[in-house]
Formats: structure tokens, C-alpha cells, sequence
């Protein structure tokens, strides 16, 4: 830097020559350039810079361009910060120290993240006066990033060795480096299988997701995205170019990049020259991936094979002892076993935990009232004292607990049995409890007894006003027709034979007839909706069909209606016969009663059976119906063609018939095509 401060053209510099320079200045500079500790000068309120040779690694490519240039334009990336302590020591104020701050330079063609110690002092020109700022530093990045990296390594190493599977193993391990996000902004651990034909992801951790992090990768379908065949062929790490793959970095929350680089580099089993997995760690965008980045990987890869090989020797080694423990995981039901005074957790299975709300690992080995806090106001350590003091077992159905379930609490139903467990010699050294969770039955049996209770309201609002109609309305009809008859006895002869009196009579008596026969229809309403059913019996559908067709035989030959047969023979159910009859006829008249008169009624009738229902299927060819008034159709009293005669309750009754006995009706139909009315009979015989 001497070489080259003399070799400067200053004349042509706003210092001018060196021989105008103040001494204070030149004996600054010739105390740094006779140092070898990193040191700057920046002179003049315009911050000209000075420095040593010892400085120049931390100017990286702005050498040799920052001899002589205004510090501002140098350092412009830090001088939002920097800048303020500048100023502070050119108006007088105190020198500024600081140990390890982190600054973001641009020295090697990329934001670097870095870290110095270093002081900022006044520089006083001959008149004693502040005229720049005089700087001793010293770099301490590698000392902070192999602190960090350190850390990162012994927090895995003390976790690892606690925990019970892979999985736990490999997800924790990410979970860990995820804190050093400067220098693992993501990472992801896959394993391979025993044939090393597929590799699976066991753990994951950063912003790495969705399909670029796949749960599963075949290594028989040729080169996957993260070369993962290529790494297990060389057992060599792979540097992967990943900014296609859009990853973003934060540091400190404050600028964000995308991270283009990750390295994949191989799991060896220790001792062997095995690969039995891979270790995807992203490249931090802020740091050269250096020798001393690559040492970082290596020694993680390095902690993540051991782990992993200790895990499966822990498994093998345990693998007898853990055989019944294997059959209590694999059951149906909640299993657990407390052991002594304290009831501490020895086992746990899949079951109880789900009950519980809570991992295996969060409960295992403690005491219940430590693992399970909230169950200790609700009386389940007094019923294990209970069984451990009398050796009795306790049974408890459908017992209502509060578990703390994802934050807050939940009743949880149980069926379950504490039962005492002995040791050899008979003494009795814990519980077990084998538990059900019988929550959803039994909210479905409360919602259904609640509906119940609400059905049961409506059908007897229901029953009341069909026993009105039913009955209260025969004696007015009974009497219209009784006055009807009088007034046709006490008029002429002649006025009888009036056309315009004989049509008025004849419309008050189909009146009335059509009265009296939606009074019929609501006591068959009543009927339905208060039978006990009490002639259900084995029934052949096809027998019933048939023997409902002789009565509608006089209207088929009138009709000229063609009825096609598609009958399934084994078509039995368990169902009332009159019931079974009214909705099979009601099907067949309406296919009939409903017909265009632009062509013959052509009828389906087809049954056959499935692994729960008998399905009855009638299929007509008739004026069909709009369903966007399918509401209406099975609706009491509402009419869609009103040209025939008819109350509009048949549809109504076929539905409760069919619904009361557990099972259901659905229509399709299309206005001038035809409709079909589907049926599906539970309680196949």
C-alpha cells in the first residue's frame, strides 16, 4: 500500500500532493503502513480513504479502487448505519467500540455476511482539530461462524442420543439446524430403503416444501432433481444449482434472497463404505461456500450417520424386549401400563395417546398427574389407588373425561378397565388400562335422541291436525251431502233436468266426493305415521308386484299400457304387507295416472338386491316433472299435474312408509320424457 500511495496521482486528487498534507495525517499514515494490524484512515469531511496492507481482505474487489475514494461511495451498503457513527465522531463526539457486529459487505460480488471488532476514533489535524476518523479492526467472521456451527453440532449430538426413531431422529436433527438459518436456510434428511431403491423423506426443516420436497423418490425411474443416484454412485457430495427452485432466504429479518445453491451430499454408515441416505442442506446466499462451509456439512453428515446407526442398534437390541409392546401397539384400543406409587408411564400405545392427545414421547416415563395434568381434578388417581389398594379391577362405560387436546379442553367418552398388574410373587406393582373411545357413538346417540325429541314434537303437531281433518271434517262433509240430497228431493222435476242446475249439482257432488276422499287419504296418514308395524314379515317383492298389477288390469286394457317386467327372484325382505303393497301401488297408478296423450304408457318395473338394500325401480314414459320443484313431490298435498284426480298424498305416504322402515326414494324425471322413482328397502332377509 506504500508502493502504491506514492504512485498515486494526487495532484489531480481534491487532497493535492502529499508535501500540502497536513503532518498530523502523514504521521497516521505512517503509523498503519508500519503495522500489521488492519487499520484505516478516512480524512476530510469528505472521509478520503487510507489504509494498510493488512486491511485489504476486507476490501476484497474494491482494492485497488478504494485508495483515495470517498468512504461513503466504498462502504455505500452500510452507510445507513455506519454513517451515523461517522458523523457522531466528526462533531466531537466519543469513539465508538463494538465486538462481532455483523455488516453486510460487498467485497466479493455478492452481500457477504460478515462480523468485525473494531473501534472508530476521532483523527486530529495540526490545529488538534477532528478532520476524519482513524479505525484499528480485526475480522472476526470465522471466529462467529465456527461458534454457531459448533453449537449447532453439540445441540444435535445431545438430542439425537435421546431419542427412540428414525424419524424422530432425523425430524428433531432439522428441526435443530432450522435455528442456524444463516447457515442452513433449509434442509432435508431421506433415507433409503433396504434394496436402496427408494429414499424416503424423514425429516425436513426451512423453507422447503410441496413438490420440490418429495416424500418419496424412486431411484429405479433414472436421475431425480437432487441427483440423489449420481451421489449414491460417486458416495461424494454434489453441489446442486436450486434457484429454479424458488427458496428464499430472511436474515435477521431484514433482507431476503433467493438461495441458489444446495448440497447433497451422502449418509455413510460409519465403518463402511455404505450410503444410507442423503443430507440436503442449503448454501446460505450470504457466505461463500468455503472450505470451512463444506468442513460444516461434512461434520453434520457425519453426527446424522451416527445417530441414525445408534438408533438402529438401539432397535435391534430392544427388538425382543419391545415383542408384546409391538402387540399393545397394533391394537384397536387405548393400552397403557403405570407403574408404582406415582404412576409413572411405561407404555403408551397409539390408541390411549390419540385418546390422551398427546405423543408417545411427551408422555412417556412421567407420572400421570404430570403427563396428564388436567385429569387430576376428575377423580382418576383415586380410582387407581381404588384398584391398586383393593386388587379389584374397575369397569367404567361411556365415563366422560376432559383431556386438553391442541390447546384446549375436549370431552372424550370412554369404555375402559383399570386392571391391577402383578408382579411373580403376586404383589401388585401397577395398573393396566385398556380404554375405548366411545366419543362418537355417543354424540351421535345424543344427536339422535335430540332429533328424536324434535321428530316426536312435529308428529304429534302432525297427528293432531291429521286426527282434525281425519275426523272433525267427516261430520260438515256428512252434513254438505245430507243438505245436498234434501235440496235435490225438494226441487222440481223440471228444474232438475235443467243442464245449467244438473251441471251445478254434479260439480258440488265431485266436490264433495274429492273432499271425502282427502279425508280417506289423511286417515291412511294417520295410520302410517302411528303403526307399530306389527305384520312385518319375510315378503317376496316380486309376488307383490304382480299381485298389485291384476289391480290395475281393467286400467291397463283401458290405457293400452305396456308394463315390462324385470323381477329379480331372490328379492325377499323383511317388511309390513300392506305397507310393502301400498307403496308398490301407489308407484304402479301414478306411472299409469301420470301418462302423455301423446303416446301408449309404457311402464319398467325392475328389483334387485344389493349388499344392503332391495331396490324396486319404476319407470314410466309419462308427462314427466320440472325437479327444480322436486320439494313438492314428496310433500303432503302438493300436486304437480292437477288434470286427474288425486289429494296429492300418495308420493307423501310412500316416503314415510319407506323411510320409517330404514330406508329411502329417489327421483329422476324430465318434463315430456317420463319419470323414475327408485327404491331402496333396508333390511334385506
Amino acid at each position: 500500500m506504500g508502493a502504491l500511495m506514492r504512485s498515486f496521482d494526487w495532484d489531480n486528487h481534491p487532497l493535492g500532493s502529499p508535501a500540502q498534507w497536513p503532518e498530523s495525517l502523514k504521521t497516521n499514515i505512517r503509523l498503519l503502513l508500519n503495522s500489521s494490524f488492519p487499520m484505516f484512515i478516512w480524512w476530510s469531511k469528505d472521509l478520503y480513504m487510507f489504509h494498510n496492507d493488512a486491511y485489504l481482505p476486507a476490501l476484497g474487489n474494491k482494492h485497488p479502487k478504494a485508495l483515495g475514494a470517498k468512504a461513503r461511495t466504498a462502504w455505500s451498503e452500510i452507510w445507513d448505519n455506519m454513517g451515523l457513527v461517522v458523523d457522531e465522531i466528526l462533531s466531537g463526539g466519543n469513539p465508538f467500540y463494538a465486538e462481532a457486529l455483523m455488516l453486510m459487505l460487498e467485497r466479493k460480488g455478492f452481500p457477504e455476511e460478515t462480523y468485525w471488532t473494531f473501534s472508530y476514533s476521532p483523527a486530529f489535524d495540526d490545529n488538534g482539530e477532528v478532520n476524519g476518523v482513524f479505525c484499528a479492526c480485526h475480522e472476526v467472521t470465522g471466529t462467529v461462524l465456527s461458534t454457531r456451527r459448533m453449537k449447532s453440532l453439540k445441540d444435535i449430538s445431545e438430542v439425537t442420543v435421546q431419542l427412540q426413531t428414525l424419524e424422530q431422529a432425523a425430524q428433531r436433527t432439522c428441526d435443530l439446524l432450522l435455528q442456524n438459518s444463516k447457515d442452513l436456510p433449509f434442509c432435508m434428511i431421506y433415507l433409503l430403503n433396504n434394496t436402496a431403491t427408494e429414499a424416503t423423506l424423514v425429516g425436513q426443516a426451512g423453507n422447503s416444501s410441496g413438490r420440490n420436497v418429495p416424500d418419496f423418490v424412486d431411484l429405479t425411474q433414472g436421475e431425480t432433481a437432487w441427483e440423489f443416484k449420481n451421489v449414491m454412485e460417486s458416495k461424494e457430495p454434489v453441489l446442486l444449482d436450486c434457484s429454479a427452485l424458488n427458496f428464499g432466504s430472511d436474515l435477521a429479518n431484514s433482507l431476503s434472497r433467493k438461495i441458489e445453491r444446495a448440497a447433497v451430499l451422502p449418509i455413510m454408515r460409519p465403518g463402511r463404505k455404505q450410503v444410507i441416505g442423503f443430507f440436503v442442506a442449503g448454501i446460505s446466499p450470504w457466505l461463500e461456500y468455503s472450505t470451512d462451509y463444506k468442513g460444516f456439512h461434512a461434520l453434520l453428515t457425519g453426527h446424522i450417520a451416527t445417530a441414525i446407526t445408534s438408533i438402529k442398534a438401539r432397535e435391534e437390541l430392544a427388538k425382543q424386549q419391545e415383542y408384546l409392546k409391538d402387540i399393545f401397539q397394533q391394537a384397536p384400543v387405548g393400552i397403557a401400563i403405570v407403574r408404582g406409587p406415582q404412576y409413572i408411564i411405561d407404555l403408551a400405545n397409539p390408541g390411549v395417546c390419540e385418546i390422551w392427545g398427546r405423543e408417545a414421547e411427551d408422555v412417556l416415563g412421567k407420572p400421570v398427574i404430570e403427563a396428564l395434568p388436567e385429569v387430576s381434578e376428575q377423580g382418576i388417581i383415586q380410582l387407581l389407588d381404588g384398584v391398586v389398594n383393593s386388587g379389584e379391577p374397575f369397569i367404567a362405560n361411556e365415563l366422560p373425561l376432559q383431556f386438553e387436546r391442541d390447546g384446549k379442553m375436549e370431552t372424550v367418552y370412554l369404555n375402559f378397565i383399570y386392571h391391577p398388574m402383578r408382579d411373580q410373587q403376586g404383589f401388585i406393582t401397577g395398573v393396566i388400562a385398556v380404554a375405548i373411545d366411545t366419543s362418537a357413538q355417543v354424540k351421535y346417540r345424543q344427536s339422535v335422541e335430540a332429533l328424536n325429541e324434535e321428530l316426536l314434537a312435529t308428529n304429534a303437531d302432525l297427528d293432531n291436525f291429521v286426527y282434525s281433518a281425519s275426523h272433525d271434517l267427516k261430520a260438515p262433509i256428512s252434513n254438505i251431502e245430507g243438505l245436498m240430497e234434501a235440496l235435490v228431493e225438494y226441487l222440481p222435476q223440471e228444474t232438475l233436468e235443467s243442464g245449467s242446475v244438473k251441471r251445478v249439482i254434479d260439480l258440488i257432488q265431485s266436490s264433495v266426493d274429492r273432499f271425502k276422499r282427502a279425508v280417506t287419504d289423511l286417515t291412511e296418514v294417520a295410520k302410517i305415521q302411528r303403526e307399530a308395524s306389527d305384520d312385518v314379515k319375510s315378503i317376496n317383492l316380486a309376488e307383490v308386484i304382480n299381485e298389485v298389477q291384476l289391480d290395475f288390469e281393467f286400467l291397463i286394457a283401458e290405457t293400452e299400457a305396456v308394463i315390462e317386467k324385470d323381477l329379480a327372484p331372490d328379492t325377499v325382505l323383511q317388511f309390513s304387507t300392506k305397507n310393502l303393497r301400498s307403496v308398490v301401488y301407489n308407484l304402479v297408478s301414478n306411472a299409469i295416472k301420470y301418462r302423455s296423450p301423446e303416446r301408449k304408457p309404457h311402464v319398467q318395473i325392475t328389483t334387485k338386491t344389493t349388499p344392503e338394500y332391495v331396490v324396486l325401480q319404476v319407470k314410466d314414459n309419462g308427462l314427466g316433472m320440472n325437479l327444480q320443484n322436486k320439494s313438492k313431490i314428496f310433500s303432503m298435498f302438493k300436486r304437480l299435474h292437477d288434470h286427474v284426480e288425486g289429494s296429492g298424498v300418495g308420493l307423501y305416504i310412500v316416503k314415510r312408509i319407506v323411510e320409517n322402515a330404514g330406508g329411502y326414494i329417489e327421483v329422476e324425471s324430465e318434463v315430456g320424457v317420463g319419470s323414475t322413482f327408485t327404491v331402496y328397502f333396508k333390511g334385506k332377509a
